[in-house]
Formats: C-alpha cells, sequence, structure tokens
C-alpha cells in the first residue's frame, strides 16, 4: 500500500473559489477513478491558502492506472481546464509514502 500524500498552495484570497470549482467539476471525476480520499483537508494553523489530500493505492501500478484512467476522462480534463482559467494554485508537492507495520493501514 502507498499512500499519495498531494499538498497544493492557492494565490491569496483564491482557496475558496478555488474549492469550489473543485467540488463543482473535479470531486466526481476524480472519486470516480480513485475512491474516496483517505483525507482531504484545509489547515486550521499556518498557511491558510494551503490544503492537502491523500489517496490510497494498492501499489505503484494501481495508483498509475487509476490515475491514467482520471486522465483520459473528459470530465476530469474539463475541470482542470477550468482550474487553469482560475488561476488560482501557485504551487504543488507530492509525496509517495508507505504506512508502518506497527499501526494498523489506512481503509480505502
Amino acid at each position: 500500500m502507498i499512500i499519495d500524500i498531494r499538498t497544493y498552495t492557492c494565490r491569496p484570497g483564491m482557496i475558496k473559489k478555488h474549492m469550489a470549482l473543485y467540488e463543482k467539476m473535479g470531486k466526481g471525476p476524480q472519486t470516480r477513478h480513485l475512491g474516496q480520499p483517505l483525507g482531504f483537508l484545509t489547515g486550521e494553523t499556518g498557511n491558510p491558502n494551503e490544503y492537502v489530500h491523500m489517496w490510497v493505492y494498492d501499489s505503484a501500478g494501481d495508483r498509475e492506472t487509476k490515475r491514467a484512467a482520471m486522465w483520459a476522462d473528459p470530465d476530469w480534463i474539463a475541470y482542470t481546464q477550468e482550474s487553469a482559467k482560475l488561476g488560482a494554485l501557485v504551487a504543488q508537492e507530492n509525496k509517495l509514502m508507505n504506512p508502518v507495520d506497527f499501526f494498523p493501514s489506512p481503509k480505502k
């Protein structure tokens, strides 16, 4: 199992607009291909323009297959195009991480 932790930073004042666009256009196609995220979070402290989402995959191959299907989905492409037009995102960081043996693995 791997967990894909994705951290995005929005332009100041744009995170609510970006979240509204994602809810309207991105959530459906993304969860259709990736399933429900382990977490989709905005900060209580720290950078108010940052959000994080985490996706659980069986393996790197599972991740590659699911993300390829998502990127072949016209609904996802439409969302990414509208997101680019909005211009809210300024940075992205991705980490692939493995759960440790001594805590239960998260449920998909």
